[in-house]
């Protein structure tokens, strides 16, 4: 009676992932024949002082959402806050040191007092040291996790509890491709991303076994390096380094349309293919092949903003 169970679940499983491949596959070519209305929902994003986040913010702004901008930095993100308020939009701005479990709650507070229940949480805030191993401070590896991982764990349980209360949620995690294989000088952040990775799966999994996966979803955006500052320096012999505007079009389809997984470019996933089916050492050496490991040799990253 149970193995034919099994088999019968197999089979549905199958069936299932059949289904699903379909609608993925849908969603790629024609996302706005799926895409949910976000006006008037509270977006919240890390890190949309610069890069992403920012540009995130304009793109949600702009399709009627109330953006709740939070960095570090005070200077760039009330730039980000003005340009949207500015050009019709609503925005509002929290500088928060996201590598500070206790201000990242504080935030929360005020953003639930300020302006309302959060509906779509984007953890996008991150850091890259860029040096070997041994070259990196402790301090660095030390922050690097808080910010890129730690900090998603207490916004998640800062805001999830109000999206189950109104059965209405989505939280996005932007990780990385470094988050799907390792890098040389990139040991920390590949660790960060893997973290990342897990958290987001691992978080869709539980809400689903809880029940709430109806109304809360979840995206991981993984996308290869891109031409925002933070990687300046990264030299990609065969894989274009990425416009930050392609990558929130994509992004944004994603996250609108609630899909899972979103890679960047989206045929990266067939090399992603190839970690699962070549041993450890075949893969070392098409990533070899393809200059992945030597990317960071002449990296400088982001100058520091004051």
């Amino acid at each position: 009676m149970e193995v034919g169970k099994l088999l019968l679940d197999i089979l549905m499983g199958l069936a299932l992932s059949l289904y699903y491949g379909v609608i993925n596959l849908a969603k790629s070519f024609f996302p706005d024949q799926f895409k949910k209305d976000v006006a008037n929902d509270v977006v919240l994003i890390t890190g949309a002082g610069s890069g992403l986040g920012r540009l995130m913010a304009y793109q949600f702004a702009k399709l009627g959402a109330i953006v709740v901008s939070v960095d570090v930095n005070k200077k760039s993100n009330d730039e980000t806050v003005k340009k949207i308020n500015e050009t019709g939009g609503k925005a509002f701005g929290y500088v928060c040191d996201l590598s500070d479990r206790a201000k990242i709650y504080e935030t929360a507070n005020k953003v639930r007092a300020e302006v309302g229940t959060v509906s779509i949480l984007v953890n996008n805030a991150g850091i890259v040291s860029g040096t070997f191993l041994l070259d990196t401070r402790d301090e660095s590896i030390d922050r690097t996790f808080k910010v890129n991982i730690l900090a998603h764990f207490w916004t998640i349980k800062a805001f999830l509890p109000d999206m189950i209360s109104q059965k209405k949620g989505q939280i996005v995690n932007i990780a990385s491709l470094a988050g799907h294989g390792g890098q040389s000088k990139l040991v920390d952040y590949c660790s960060s991303k893997f973290a990342a990775v897990g958290l987001d799966e691992a978080m869709r999994v539980e809400l689903k076994y809880l029940g709430h996966d109806n109304y809360i979803k979840t995206t991981c955006v993984c996308p290869y390096y891109i031409n925002t500052g933070m990687f300046d320096g990264v030299d990609s012999k065969f894989i274009p380094i990425l416009n930050p505007d392609y990558v929130v079009k994509i992004a944004m389809d994603g996250i609108l349309t609630n899909t899972q997984c979103v890679f960047v470019p989206w045929w990266i996933k067939i090399l992603m293919a190839f970690r699962v089916i070549l041993p450890p050492e075949g893969f070392q050496l098409l990533s070899t092949a393809f200059g992945l490991n030597s990317c960071m040799d002449e990296f400088k990253g982001r100058k520091k903003i004051n």
